[in-house]
């Protein structure tokens, strides 16, 4: 009896430290937003090689916490302003910073 509650609260013991672990803190992600925002940016991305007017290799693409930042250098501020436009289409897109600058 005293093996199997003490199997039990080691077990117990485990699932907690493996859920608090997997939580997300004011400066972290969890598993699943990191997951989630992986998956926006290779939306984002997607998008961005699917417009003819803009080069993909042109423009960087990071999300956090579905937060995308947008950056590198680009040939016009129409180019600016259509990345932006395709990245706020995105499911899941929060919010999109500028950090795009022209060549």
């Amino acid at each position: 009896m005293k093996n199997i509650t003490s199997a039990s609260t080691l077990i117990a013991a485990l699932f907690l430290t493996t859920i608090v672990g997997c939580a997300a803190t004011s400066k972290q992600e969890s598993t699943g937003q990191y997951v989630d925002d992986t998956v926006i940016t290779s939306a984002v991305k997607a998008s961005i090689l699917n417009e003819p007017t803009l080069k993909v290799n042109e423009i960087n693409v990071e999300t956090y916490k579905g937060v995308v930042q947008l950056s590198g250098f680009v040939r016009s501020e129409d180019n600016i302003a259509t990345a932006i436009r395709i990245a706020r289409g995105v499911s899941g897109v929060t919010a999109v910073k500028n950090a795009m600058r022209l060549k």
